[in-house]
């Protein structure tokens, strides 16, 4: 949601690139297609050029982004979101809320058909929130439905779900989850991530881990005129070079992230059109509360003031990004503006001497083996360098950091110190933007915590604001719960990304939503 964890994966995942454009959140702005003739394809297919492996296909066990943008292509729920991360009606006809906000109603649709034939209905709906609702599965996603008390099917197309108590981001998380087929969770139990059957546009091909995982048509999809291409293929290319040489010769019809310092050469030639979209991804460093020398507040804001975030949006993003001066992005729910950490290293150094560390220190910080994460982790090592501080770049493919980060069961056996990552709320939620990065239950595995981050008060308004209904009241609180975290500086807060795509002109209908997934249900090719 990456966007790694993201949404564990959902931070590590959403790599991509960002800031200062304007328009609408979520409207793309297309340059350089008027500019040059339309591009000539061969065939009805597509592929997708990404900078990251896919972690799972199991919509309710994964975290990261571009896990996210897979499974959506196959998979749909009772709501989805538009392209500005409304929540909007898909399997469900309607639905109702009681007054109490506790007993979601659903009418679903009707005729509807899972890829291996079985009916959509309120029985499979009911069997998707009980897997999730299972300890025994462990599912990630599982902390989203806490809340839930028990889901009944009324008749084939009503579904009541009750709540043990009101939860104000419960449509959000609803939006979320996918419907998987009965009968295919049958058959493959736990693998369903490698057997993935929903009643979305496009259903599973093959998935060879590495090299590429692609989709085709389903053709007995339920919405009329949809899909309009034949097959699409994503291919993970986590060198930038490689992305933009693909782009170029037509080997890729669409490259996400396209890498910030090449927008100028490649928009409006070789028949490629780049598009920019405001985020929701914020990009920041996590630094573990529970290791020595961050277990001190004067180290971390230090290290927050040590790192110039212009020198660094103009270095590491080539503009096209801004500062991230909350614990989330301003296009999310509750947003509420903190003053930020400016660099300053005569203040990082007088703080470093306050906390005894006038010599610095040594550490090392992990991120993914991407080009733009490595760059970003190479900047960060430079300007730690100048107030003392010796840092040791670690960069690793996205399943080994995955595994690194969520094997350690207790915050003693972490061994993470510093995470150089991104987050974006892929239910579009403030919640979905706090409690998993900030409460203290959610500490690895249970959570994307990696900071290891606790406060009690932050805890109590975390669990205060999900339970409130009226949102001026959810706005107040949140704005607090922000202003505690960005004092207590868990991360080192550096920008929110601009999202910039690229694809051939005459590809259509292929979108990167404000959270970093790829929406590819209306892909077209002009011919």
């Amino acid at each position: 949601m990456k966007k790694r964890f993201a949404a564990f994966t959902a931070m590590v995942l959403a790599g991509a690139m960002f800031a200062g454009c304007s328009g609408g959140a979520g409207k793309p702005q297309q340059q350089g297609a008027a500019e040059q003739p339309t591009a000539k394809k061969e065939g009805n297919g597509i592929t997708i050029a990404v900078n990251a492996n896919f972690v799972t296909l199991d919509p309710h066990n994964a975290a990261d982004t571009l896990s996210i943008s897979g499974y959506r292509t196959m998979y749909q729920g009772l709501l989805g979101f538009d392209q500005d991360m409304k929540v909007v009606p898909v399997l469900a006809e309607s639905y109702e809320v009681s007054p109490d906000a506790k007993v979601y109603t659903f009418k679903l649709k009707e005729n509807i058909k899972f890829h291996d034939g079985t009916p959509f209905n309120a029985e499979a709906v009911k069997v998707n929130l009980d897997r999730v609702k299972n300890k025994d599965n462990n599912l990630k996603m599982a902390r989203s439905f806490a809340a839930v008390e028990k889901t009944e099917v009324v008749d084939a197309k009503t579904v009541k779900i009750t709540l043990s108590q009101p939860y104000s981001a419960m449509l959000n998380k609803l939006a979320m989850l996918m419907i998987i087929s009965p009968q295919a969770l049958e058959k493959y139990g736990k693998d369903i991530g490698q057997h993935p059957v929903g009643t979305g546009p496009f259903k599973y091909k093959e998935w060879v881990q590495g090299d590429r995982m692609t989709i085709e048509k389903n053709a007995d999809y339920w919405e009329k005129g949809l899909p309009k291409v034949d097959t699409v293929t994503f291919k993970p290319v986590p060198e930038n070079g490689s992305r933009v040489a693909m782009l170029k010769t037509g080997e890729a019809d669409f490259v996400y992230p396209l890498p910030t310092e090449q927008v100028e050469q490649v928009n409006g030639k070789n028949g490629i059109v780049v598009d920019k979209t405001p985020s929701t991804i914020a990009r920041y460093i996590t630094m573990n509360m529970t290791k020595k020398p961050f277990d001190d507040v004067r180290v971390r804001q230090a290290i927050n003031y040590a790192i110039n975030k212009d020198a660094y949006i103009k270095v590491v993003k080539s503009g096209f990004a801004e500062k991230l001066d909350s614990t989330m992005s301003s296009k999310t729910q509750f947003y509420a503006k903190q003053t930020p950490y400016d660099g300053n290293v005569e203040k990082a150094k007088a703080l470093l001497k306050e906390a005894g560390l006038e010599n610095g220190f040594k550490a090392e910080i992990w991120g993914s083996s991407d080009s733009e994460t490595v760059k970003g982790m190479q900047f960060v090592q430079q300007q730690l360098a100048a107030v003392g501080i010796t840092l040791d770049v670690k960069p690793m493919e996205e399943g080994t950091l995955s595994n690194e980060i969520n094997s350690a069961k207790t915050p003693q056996e972490s061994k993470v110190q510093m995470w150089y990552v991104s987050w974006s709320p892929s239910s579009a939620d403030a919640d979905a933007a706090t409690r998993p990065l900030f409460a203290s239950e959610m500490f690895p595995p249970n959570g994307a915590n990696t900071a290891y981050y606790k406060n009690d008060k932050v805890d109590e308004l975390i669990a205060k604001a999900n339970k409130l209904s009226n949102a001026d009241e959810q706005k107040a609180v949140y704005a607090d719960i922000q202003a505690q975290i960005y004092k207590d500086a868990p991360w080192v807060f550096l920008a929110v990304d601009q999202i910039v795509s690229g694809k051939k002109n005459y590809l259509e209908g292929v979108k990167v939503y404000p959270d970093g997934s790829i929406n590819v249900r209306e892909a077209e090719i002009k011919k």
